[in-house]
């Protein structure tokens, strides 16, 4: 497909009219907030019997049939989307028991095509030759992006990682980007709230990855505890090298301030960012606003899908009714369900606990600090010293115990949680911090421990990945996982 320029100038101008359909809205709380909801998308990668990658998410798909289940960028790649709930609906474990209970089902189904499911952030078994073009899932508008990509930069892309090991390579694809699979924490909040919480979840963004890094190895090459971190960041970048030295942003991106207003974040994507994806629909805000009905603002959200914040803003239409969340993107996915229920309570129970604070912590702490956690703890996991006001700079296991942890549970207490819940749930956090271990720790672990015996790289990380799949379905957190 081949966009003109009647297409971009068009594209143009019914953006900037939903901007100001959104701008209508939000003047005149037009927003659902009264039954707030928490939701979930889990990314997952699909593996044969020998834990190589599978290019097979069209037959499993089939297989599974559930609309719950989609494609992602990758054919290795599956991702399904938990129905939104109440944080405290249905008591404790409803919800760990729903998630397991949809993951078992479409793995049963996977097998059933000679596939099988795995949680983590970078599949360890993956190799570059496993990530060229025939790698992009069927769904035209990959392709359509992928060809996008590289129409902006003009020339591969270049990804660079340093860590025990050294990765230099280019790209021809966008494909790399498919190695990175992710949890999606949502969380609705009502337009008056939303800065506080977008600016919470940035501050606590560094801590999340510190705690949940599961994504150690890429290409057979050892590299930071969260890779998927730099990866992405550097699998979708549209800049050459000229327009990066100008000060041009990236796609994938922290951000650059606290915010005031989630209009903010609508306005600085259309301020920064070119339309990679000028598709239009017939809606005319202005006119469904008059009419006392809900515009699907399609430009606006389509845009916003082609900007990759860490924690991006969504506007979406259910039921009739328009809300709004923050997608929290920063973690891996896995390594168990136990361990993805954990790190939600501690988000959720978290950036409430700061929202509530008379003196919030973004009004004592640089922006530049929040990014600068995040890279640290994407680069040293769970080993990582992070920057906390009134703390400094301390190892995170110490600011998790000795202040983070306290606040989460009094914010999943304010959240109509009880202690039978939130106890198991945070006490998953605890021990992380106390044993020192997460996925990430053990995955290197295990490695060196088979790479010793064995003397092979690649067979060394199909055997790890073997076992952590055997482990991934006990759903007991990696904390506890034996490296013997």
């Amino acid at each position: 497909m081949v966009f003109t320029r009647e297409d971009r100038r068009r594209y143009r101008i019914k953006i900037h009219q939903c901007l100001e359909a959104l701008a209508q809205m939000l003047r005149e709380a037009r927003f659902e907030s009264e039954r707030p909801q928490v939701g979930l998308e889990i990314e997952l990668n699909l593996v044969d019997d020998a834990a190589q990658p599978a290019m097979r998410n069209v037959d499993v798909l089939e297989a599974i049939a559930d609309p719950a289940w989609a494609t992602e960028l990758g054919r290795f790649n599956l991702e399904i989307n938990i129905p939104p709930r109440r944080l405290t609906a249905g008591g404790p474990g409803s919800w760990e028991r729903e998630i397991r209970e949809a993951l078992n089902h479409a793995d049963e189904r996977a097998r059933s095509v000679d596939a099988r499911l795995i949680m983590t952030g970078i599949l360890p078994t993956l190799r570059q030759a496993d990530v060229g073009e025939a790698a992009l899932s069927e769904n035209p508008r990959y392709r359509l992006l992928n060809d996008q990509v590289f129409a902006a930069r003009g020339e591969d892309l270049h990804i660079e990682v340093d860590g025990v090991d050294r990765l230099r390579t280019y790209a021809d694809t966008i494909t790399p980007e498919a190695a990175c699979t992710s949890t999606q924490f949502h969380l609705q909040v009502s337009p008056d709230e939303f800065a506080d919480y977008w600016n919470a979840a940035q501050a606590v963004a560094g801590v999340q990855v510190a705690l949940a890094a599961n994504s150690p190895f890429l290409f057979g090459k050892e590299l930071w505890h969260e890779t998927r971190i730099p990866l992405f960041e550097q699998a979708t970048d549209t800049r050459p090298q000229e327009i990066k030295v100008q000060g041009v942003r990236p796609r994938v991106w922290f951000g650059e301030r606290w915010i005031t207003s989630v209009f903010d974040l609508f306005e600085e994507n259309l301020r920064y960012f070119p339309a990679l994806l000028p598709l239009c629909d017939e809606e005319d805000p202005a006119e469904t606003l008059d009419r006392g009905d809900v515009p699907e603002l399609s430009e606006l959200t389509l845009h916003n899908g082609t900007v990759y914040r860490w924690n991006r803003p969504v506007y979406a239409v259910a039921h009739d009714r328009p809300h709004l969340r923050v997608e929290n993107r920063v973690l891996p996915a896995g390594p168990t369900v136990a361990d993805t229920l954990a790190n939600g309570a501690f988000y959720y129970g978290l950036t409430r606990a700061l929202v509530e604070e008379e003196r919030p912590v973004w009004s004592r702490m640089s922006f530049q600090a929040a990014e600068d956690n995040l890279h640290a703890a994407a680069r040293h996991g769970i080993e990582a010293r992070l920057y906390w006001p009134g703390m400094g700079e301390v190892p995170v296991a110490e600011l998790v115990l000795r202040r983070l942890l306290p606040l989460a549970h009094r914010g999943l207490e304010l959240s109509g949680m009880d202690a039978a819940w939130r106890d198991p749930l945070l006490g998953v956090i605890e021990q992380r911090c106390v044993t020192g271990r997460n996925g990430a720790v053990w995955q290197k672990e295990m490695f060196h421990r088979i790479h010793d015996a064995t003397h092979g790289r690649h067979e060394a990380l199909r055997r790890m990945t073997q076992l952590y799949i055997d482990y991934m379905h006990l759903n007991v957190p990696a904390h506890t996982w034996p490296v013997d």
